[in-house]
């Protein structure tokens, strides 16, 4: 079995001040870890649970402008979007990848002329150069018909992104790692006190609590943006902070068996205006949601309800012929958004645009608090955060991030599918739907996956559908994997391939590693 040469990660560090202490290892967390240590600041990220373990792993999994955005007058941040969605693409084609959405006319509470022209802008918005343009098409006679009901004919297709979302995340934070940064998983912030022109803050891991200083504190939490603000209070001057304030929104998905052919999307308009994603999922499945519920509970585990369940349903009968119960249902999942409170009525009218708050009033030690913001637009997000901590940290270098590929993304020629066919001919011993998965799970990074592999028999014990010990001491020297829930939800979506009783074993052979 191949072993991976041990990863630069480090859980604790002897280093007496940091320049940024980050509290969140969600998308935002780890994208201002990964652009600030490629500046020269020396950064500890430290997160509570798992990289991704919440928001981060439960959106819809695209990279996109957001085409319903426009509709609420979100001109900026649709272009911002649209911007980063190809330029994403080159960083990571191995995780990111085009995917066509099919718009059909059926049921559309906004007439044909009112979409065309929204898809014009969305086209020419964000200077889209690599992804095909927006077409008519009629569903009685294209392919992208069938599966649908009886009565559909017009429908629009157009060009957006799929992205693996919780590989994002890590990819951010390995990034962060190879060029300095600290990355300290199952670590939670306890308290933070400004002291002199830093902090102080206590973190806490299995091992105990600790101290660690910081010129700066970066709250990218997420859900949890307000607690942390919480926990840096002065009672002496707990009356001048101040707080954007943080709207909590649940999202939920269902997966369902596959209920149409071929590789592209739909994007299902509803009666009440909203819009429903039906997207390929690994292979098998189709991927139904996303929903906008209030979240009125203190953060944490999100489930979908049975509202949610039975709208979602609801949209599938309504546009597509094979029939559709609860007992179809092979997963489900749901994610709180902390989104900026713009005060909407409307959940779904909520901003999807990112709000920055940096306090540092009277010299104080700043701390720069993150609301709201989306997959898409981290890059952006974490370049503008810096922009605004710019004057407290002169030494640091220039934004770098927009060309910088992530890891495994160094793809030659950016061709997938000749990368693929590369690993193929060296180990033609190997089933190519493993390669495959490999490949789009770790591009060029496959190489250290399958190091000294040749047979199958080199990858060690198979866990199901192809997760070999292998895999996973990968997952465990260079990805933060702990336990079985990090890797099959997280690292992979393999928990829809595998047996339950797997994840017993998965946990028994981490805790083996000393990685439980």
């Amino acid at each position: 079995m191949a072993v991976p040469e041990q990863a630069p990660e480090v859980a604790k560090s002897d280093q007496a001040i940091f320049d940024l202490l980050i509290v969140g290892g969600g998308i935002n967390g780890a994208g201002i870890a990964r652009d600030a240590a490629g500046r020269g600041l020396s950064v500890l990220l430290v997160e509570a649970e798992d990289l991704a373990q919440h928001t981060s792993s439960a959106s819809t999994k695209l990279i996109h402008g957001g085409l319903r955005y426009l509709e609420y007058g979100e001109f900026r941040l649709v272009r911002e979007a649209l911007i980063e969605r190809e330029r994403l693409w080159g960083m990571a084609p191995h995780i990111i990848w085009p995917l066509r959405f099919v718009l059909p006319q059926l049921h559309s509470p906004r007439p044909a002329w009112m979409v065309r022209l929204g898809l014009f802008l969305y086209d020419h918005l964000g200077g889209r150069k690599r992804l095909p343009a927006t077409e008519s098409i009629d569903l009685a006679r294209a392919p992208q018909g069938a599966g649908l009901n009886p009565g559909a004919r017009r429908a629009f297709v157009y060009s957006d992104c799929w992205v693996e979302d919780s590989r994002l995340v890590v990819l951010n934070a390995m990034d962060a790692v190879s060029r300095g940064a600290v990355v300290a998983t199952r670590t939670r912030l306890v308290s933070a006190q400004r002291r002199g022109a830093g902090w102080v803050a206590t973190i806490a891991d299995a091992d105990g609590a600790r101290q660690v200083e910081a010129r700066a504190l970066v709250n990218a939490a997420g859900p949890w943006v307000e607690d942390v603000i919480q926990r840096t209070r002065d009672p002496a001057t707990a009356g001048n902070q101040r707080s954007r304030g943080v709207r909590l929104i649940k999202g939920s998905h269902i997966v369902l068996p596959r209920l149409y052919p071929g590789d592209h999307a739909f994007l299902l308009q509803n009666p009440d205006r909203r819009v429903v994603f039906a997207i390929p999922y690994e292979g098998e499945f189709t991927l139904i949601g996303t929903t906008d519920e209030p979240w009125t509970l203190p953060p944490g585990p999100a489930t979908i309800s049975d509202g949610e369940t039975d709208y979602l349903l609801d949209t599938v009968r309504r546009y597509f012929a094979t029939p559709v119960t609860r007992a179809d249902i092979r997963w489900t999942y749901a994610g709180i958004r902390p989104l900026y409170d713009d005060h909407a009525a409307n959940a779904s009218a909520v901003t999807r645009d990112y709000v920055l708050d940096l306090d540092a009033s009277q010299g104080a030690a700043p701390m720069l608090s993150v609301f709201g913001g989306k997959i898409t637009t981290f890059r952006k997000l974490a370049e503008h955060a810096m922009e605004k901590l710019a004057a407290h940290f002169p030494m640091a270098g220039p934004a770098w991030t927009a060309g910088a590929v992530l890891p495994g993304g160094d793809l030659p020629g950016g061709d997938f599918d000749g990368f693929v066919a590369e690993l193929r001919a060296e180990r033609p011993a190997l089933a190519p739907a493993l390669i495959r998965r490999l490949a789009r799970a770790y591009g060029t990074r496959a190489e250290h996956v399958l190091a000294g592999v040749r047979t199958p028999e080199d990858l060690g014990r198979d866990f199901g559908g192809g997760l070999t010990e292998a895999e996973l001491t990968y997952l465990a020297h260079h990805e933060w994997a702990r336990t079985a829930q990090d890797v099959l939800w997280r690292r992979s979506k393999m928990g829809l391939h595998v047996l339950p009783q797997a994840t017993e074993a998965i946990d028994a052979f981490l805790a083996a590693m000393g990685h439980a």
